[in-house]
């Protein structure tokens, strides 16, 4: 797996996952476009949205995923994320059945349960993916799909760019950063059973520089992705 020190560009003093959103979580949804993963998941056709019974959010963060999720239809939404902070914001949203801190290689919902898992912006912090992968398929019945967002490695790469974001003072903050190859995520979803449905990629388009200008030296690169795999039935 290519290390992220060998891409760095920005230098910015990281820090862990923790406590990275743990500080971010005030300022989290003013400084995320929702072209990043939400318009992603407007390109999904192999999943009806709402025919879902139930959805398992992993690493929800503020509910983003969770509320555009319930205003799909989707029907009752369980919430896992390790950052109490992220957790607050996302019960204020009021689209979710429950809401626990846990890990999501390990998140203690019962097996078997959920008709879609969902994984936005969170494969970029964990140093292996097999983990997640494995209990994405214990929480899935058969025929339950797993929804994962990522931040494009490619666009790590080539930018040098952690996730990132500035704390109060204004010093940016770099939160643990990993690139896993689109191929490193097939090897780990493949052998823990997952079948590989549909994939979108999006890019630094018009609708990115119109919002914000200085990405226009980042155009047509790809940032971030969708992965629809399916348990089979």
């Amino acid at each position: 797996m290519p290390a992220f020190s060998s891409f760095d560009q920005r230098g910015y003093r990281s820090i862990s996952a923790r406590e990275g959103y743990a500080q971010w979580a005030e300022t989290y949804e003013h400084t995320v476009k929702n072209d990043l993963d939400l318009w992603l998941l407007s390109e999904v056709r192999s999943v009806r949205w709402s025919e879902v019974a139930r959805a398992a959010d992993l690493g929800c963060g503020t509910g983003r995923t969770g509320a555009w999720l319930a205003a799909h239809g989707v029907r009752e939404i369980d919430g896992i994320d390790f950052t109490p902070e992220m957790l607050e914001r996302a019960r204020e949203r009021g689209v979710f059945a429950s809401l626990a801190t846990g890990d999501v290689r390990a998140t203690g919902l019962p097996p078997a349960h959920y008709d879609l898992i969902t994984t936005s912006l969170v494969d970029e912090h964990l140093a292996e993916l097999a983990p997640l992968y494995r209990e994405s398929a214990r929480l899935a019945r058969p025929g339950a799909a797993h929804v994962l967002v990522g931040f494009h490695p490619f666009f790590i790469m080539k930018t040098g760019m952690p996730t990132h974001f500035n704390d109060r003072t204004g010093e940016p903050l770099a939160i643990e950063t990993h690139v896993h190859l689109l191929s490193a995520h097939v090897t780990a979803a493949l052998a823990a059973g997952w079948q590989l449905a549909e994939m979108h990629e999006q890019v630094i388009d018009d609708r990115w520089v119109a919002t914000k200008a200085s990405w226009a030296a980042h155009r047509d690169i790809p940032i971030s992705f969708v992965c629809v795999w399916r348990r089979p039935a």
